[in-house]
């Protein structure tokens, strides 16, 4: 009996070392979480290029850090093709003059003010908006819940705006240009976000217009973001 007793403990003893060893060697891996890309292109004019306000207090900017802030597993890349001035034809020229590759998980447009502003003629816009917008969704990897169209804001509602001959007429104006762009997305099912009523509080609340007197704040365009964020988050998680 003590004999059998001693086998016990003895076959015990090798049955826990041979389980301890397997155990002990068997080879660690690390859980490696690799780092979503996502790419971004921002069209327009003054408004996408912040005139007059720092650089990294540009909407497309402030945008792309809230994303940032929200995806800390995904980096963003931003490329902006924007500048003062532009009207839908420069636009048009300047994404024809480059070499842009149909790549871009998230695409925002904002354009059309200078068309308002420099007098052409309201069929320019009603041609060209449609054209930017095709051209856009193809970038956006030809699919257009990739895309974002921004309204054009209302710059009546500076002190610069105050100084010229007729607010009122700025401010029709562009509601026209604001209509027909919410309409085509509407009826092409492509997101629109309105942020107009946000610069018509710029003369109520100064903090909302630059140190230029006619284009938004950073604090204007902090408000821009919290209506084209959820838009963007759905269209960068596509």
């Amino acid at each position: 009996m003590l004999k059998i007793s001693v086998l016990f403990v003895w076959l015990l003893i090798i049955s826990c070392d041979k389980d301890y060893d397997e155990i002990d060697f068997i080879p660690s891996t690390p859980i490696i979480n690799p780092l979503k890309t996502v790419s971004y292109l921002a069209l327009g004019d003054s408004y996408t290029i912040g005139q007059s306000v720092c650089e990294t207090c540009r909407f497309p900017e402030q945008l792309k850090r809230n994303l940032e802030n929200s995806n800390p597993n995904t980096t963003y890349g931003l490329r902006i093709i924007a500048q003062t001035g532009w009207t839908t034809s420069s636009l048009i020229s300047a994404i024809n003059a480059q070499s842009l590759t149909p790549s871009y998980d998230l695409v925002t447009l904002l354009i059309g003010v200078n068309n308002q502003f420099q007098s052409r003629a309201f069929s320019v816009y009603e041609k060209e908006f449609p054209e930017l917008v095709n051209k856009a969704i193809a970038l956006a990897k030809g699919d257009k819940s990739n895309l974002i169209v921004v309204s054009i804001p209302d710059y009546a509602y500076t002190p610069y705006g105050q100084r010229l001959s007729n607010p009122e007429k700025i401010s029709t104006e562009i509601d026209n240009y604001n209509a027909f762009a919410q309409q085509y997305c509407l009826v092409n099912k492509i997101e629109f976000v309105f942020i107009t009523d946000i610069t018509r509080k710029g003369l109520q609340n100064p903090l909302l217009v630059a140190s230029d007197g006619l284009h938004p704040s950073e604090l204007a365009y902090s408000y821009f973001v919290e209506r084209i964020l959820p838009k963007a988050k759905i269209a960068t998680q596509n």
